[in-house]
């Protein structure tokens, strides 16, 4: 089979969308499936460029696949105008380029980026072949849901063309059934809706001794860590950890706070938590893929975060599932949804009621003082791990990709 997949974030790039694309692609390159990734130039979240690159059209092989990269307003996710521009260039650039392929067998593309998909249908229709539209996210949902647009005129504009999306794709490949009610909820077929949950490649990740260069580096040899490792943005609602490591600092437990990652909002935070004097928070720079291991090998506990908004309630975070692989205990602060019901069922940790700054300190206390309870969460963890890995996912989304191709040609 010949696939192209547009993806506005692929590696080096570090965040959820780019590594569950890159690394669902190894297994269907190591099954014998061709694969083309059509991708923008390395820049996110700082939008700035990647050591390396150049913000021009460009190719690549990466692991088996070709890598066709191309040029895009590049901007930091901060200010709506030049966010925009980012998109539009996007959607118009990986357009041309998907078009100058050769003809595959199907083209698909995953939000949150709407470009990618806008892209993807203009894509499919010039070549001729199915669409398949992954939604990573809702759309504009998402945004409104982090303050960055009222609802609106505008708004509503841009949820009956996420719809049209949705209607002309040949198949949805939604990552949460959240996601898949929602759909459905406001018109869209559920026959033509497959619900692919995120995973984990296992085997890069694994119960490990804490890195001791790392650890030496930011003093955290001998702490007990509660560790956030991601992006730093507007959903994430990380100034409630601060609020939670004041709590702590002031009840003078010795628990430390580590916020790993790069984002809009990872400035501000630093800002905030100096002129608090907050010296129970630590940050990280964004580290490389291969790195995420050690950084996580820092972390006694695994904290999963999100702004409190029913939006949120849809989503489950990747980083559950890189934290099960690492087999640490989990704290979910987050709106009760399809991410804190997998930790609760799978019993790996504990949820936290999002914005709730007070409940997430007493998790924190509670796991620092009951370490045997901590381990046993942590390997209950580590035993869920592989009922959500990456080749799991792979199959599944390939078994859509069949069958959409079958069915266009019947």
């Amino acid at each position: 089979m010949k696939i192209l997949f547009i993806s506005d974030n692929f590696p080096p790039e570090t965040n959820a969308s780019a590594t569950r694309v890159f690394e669902r692609a190894c297994y269907w390159v190591k099954w014998g499936h061709e694969v083309t990734i059509v991708s923008g130039v390395p820049n996110f979240p700082q939008g700035k460029v990647f050591e390396g690159y150049k913000n021009t059209f460009q190719t690549e092989t990466m692991e088996g696949m070709r890598v066709v990269r191309v040029k895009t307003y590049i901007a930091p996710n901060r200010g709506k105008f030049r966010r925009a521009l980012d998109f539009l260039s996007f959607r118009i650039n990986a357009a041309r380029a998907a078009k100058k392929e050769p003809r595959p067998d199907l083209i698909c593309a995953t939000s949150p980026q709407p470009g990618a998909a806008l892209a993807g249908l203009d894509a499919a229709k010039h070549h001729g072949v199915p669409f398949i539209f992954e939604l990573g996210d809702l759309w504009p949902a998402s945004i409104s849901a982090v303050g960055a647009m009222e609802k609106s005129f505008l708004y509503n504009q841009m949820e009956r063309q996420e719809l049209s999306m949705y209607r002309r794709s040949n198949a949805v490949v939604a990552l949460t059934g959240a996601f898949k009610q929602d759909l459905i909820r406001r018109g869209i077929d559920g026959n033509k809706i497959d619900v692919v949950i995120n995973g984990v490649d296992t085997w890069r990740y694994g119960p490990r001794g804490r890195d001791p260069e790392l650890a030496r580096e930011l003093g955290l040899t001998d702490e007990f860590v509660v560790g956030y490792v991601g992006t730093h943005g507007m959903a994430h609602g990380l100034g409630n950890v601060l609020d939670a490591a004041e709590i702590v600092a002031a009840k003078k437990q010795k628990i430390r706070f580590l916020l790993a990652g790069a984002g809009a909002e990872r400035e501000a935070l630093i800002a905030a938590a100096e002129q608090r004097g907050l010296n129970n928070v630590l940050f990280l720079s964004m580290q490389p893929k291969e790195r995420m291991p050690q950084v996580w090998s820092l972390c006694d506990v695994a904290l999963v975060h999100l702004r409190d908004d029913p939006t949120f309630a849809e989503v489950i975070p990747s980083k559950i599932f890189e934290a099960m692989a690492m087999g640490l205990p989990i704290i979910v602060s987050a709106p009760r949804g399809e991410g804190s019901r997998i930790v609760e069922r799978d019993r790996a940790g504990c949820w936290v009621p999002a914005g709730d700054a007070l409940g997430l300190a007493g998790a924190a206390m509670l796991f620092e003082k009951n370490r045997d309870g901590c381990r046993d969460f942590g390997a209950q963890s580590l035993a869920a791990a592989p009922g959500h890995s990456r080749e799991i996912q792979a199959r599944e989304m390939l078994s859509v990709f069949e069958r959409v191709i079958k069915g266009r040609a019947s």
